[in-house]
């Protein structure tokens, strides 16, 4: 049985552009979002990452659960996997990198090999629902 890492992930699109997060020391980028504390909810967890991460305000009581995804964990041991519970929701504030975050971008289908795993599997099944800009 894999290890299993289970995060949480905002799935903001702008012009149908998905935002997306660089670490510090990193080279991909990752969905925004992050591993729950002991105790939290999913929505508590994605509520205070997002607001460490980005600055931005998300409102617990309206985050829509939008997608599961599961993928290789980016720089863990071979047949780790990421299982990342994805939500939408509007949020108070302009995305800005704070604490560790790096960079943020704006990325389409065509932005895949800068994506982390799970992040590129988003970016697929968006586009394959028409939500996400090709290029």
């Amino acid at each position: 049985m894999p290890d299993v890492i289970e995060k949480v992930a905002w799935i903001r699109l702008d012009e149908g552009r998905l935002l997306a997060t660089r670490t510090r020391g990193r080279e991909v980028f990752y969905l925004p979002g992050g591993k729950p504390e002991p105790g939290e909810t999913h929505e508590q967890a994605l509520v205070r990452e997002i607001a460490e991460e980005l600055g931005v305000t998300l409102d617990a009581a309206a985050l829509t659960p939008l997608l599961l995804v599961e993928a290789p964990a980016d720089g863990k041991p071979a047949g780790t996997v990421v299982r990342t519970f994805c939500y939408a929701a509007d949020g108070a504030g302009e995305p800005a990198p704070c604490s560790e975050i790096a960079e943020i971008a704006y990325l389409t289908h065509g932005d895949h090999p800068r994506a982390s795993p799970a992040a590129r599997e988003v970016l697929d099944r968006l586009a394959a629902t028409g939500e996400l800009r090709r290029r």
